[in-house]
């Protein structure tokens, strides 16, 4: 009895910090505090609890990273408006970036540097200067959900863990850490 108590306090802690994170993160939360439960509950030992934890979990991410593909994808549609905005753009509504740092996690950098620009109606535009001089730029759907930035175009979303601190900005995923200075 004393393990399940503890894993529902885990689960209502975990719930409790999904009030600022995308929908993935509080699929994570849910899934894992829910899991644990009846892991507890089923199992009756510590490791069923863990378990539990793990596989809800999983499930939670995959339906909270759903959910947040669905949004950006009615935020994308939506945009296309002349007069669309939304209040998801945190502190990078009208600022632009110069990046000062990439550290791809798979050693792939093929460009010289790379701009961004982040609108007030949710679009982020990349301009990126390749290393043979070519200048190419990308647009995409951008929107802040607590200390994550939530990058979509088409058919793919990343979501950015960020720390800004000043002029500085540092956004963090498996694949890719980078530090950007404001212009």
């Amino acid at each position: 009895m004393k393990k399940i108590i503890i894993a529902m306090a885990a689960a209502l802690a975990l719930a409790g910090c999904a009030t600022e994170m995308s929908q993935t993160g509080k699929g994570v939360a849910w899934g894992a505090g829910l899991g644990a439960i009846a892991g507890g509950l089923y199992g009756g030992h510590g490791s069923d609890a863990l378990i539990g934890a793990a596989i809800g979990a999983g499930v939670g991410y995959v339906v909270g990273n759903e959910q947040d593909k669905k949004k950006a994808q009615q935020m994308s549609e939506q945009s296309r408006s002349s007069n669309y905005a939304h209040n998801e753009t945190g502190p990078f509504a009208g600022t632009k970036w110069r990046l000062t740092d990439w550290s791809p996690k798979d050693g792939n950098e093929d460009f010289r540097s790379k701009t961004f620009e982040f609108g007030r109606d949710g679009w982020v535009k990349t301009t990126t200067t390749h290393r043979d001089g070519r200048v190419t730029t990308e647009s995409e759907n951008y929107r802040v959900v607590g200390n994550t930035l939530i990058v979509n175009r088409g058919d793919y979303l990343v979501n950015y863990k960020f720390n800004l601190q000043g002029n500085q900005l540092t956004v963090d995923t498996a694949k890719v850490r980078a530090v950007l200075v404001r212009v």
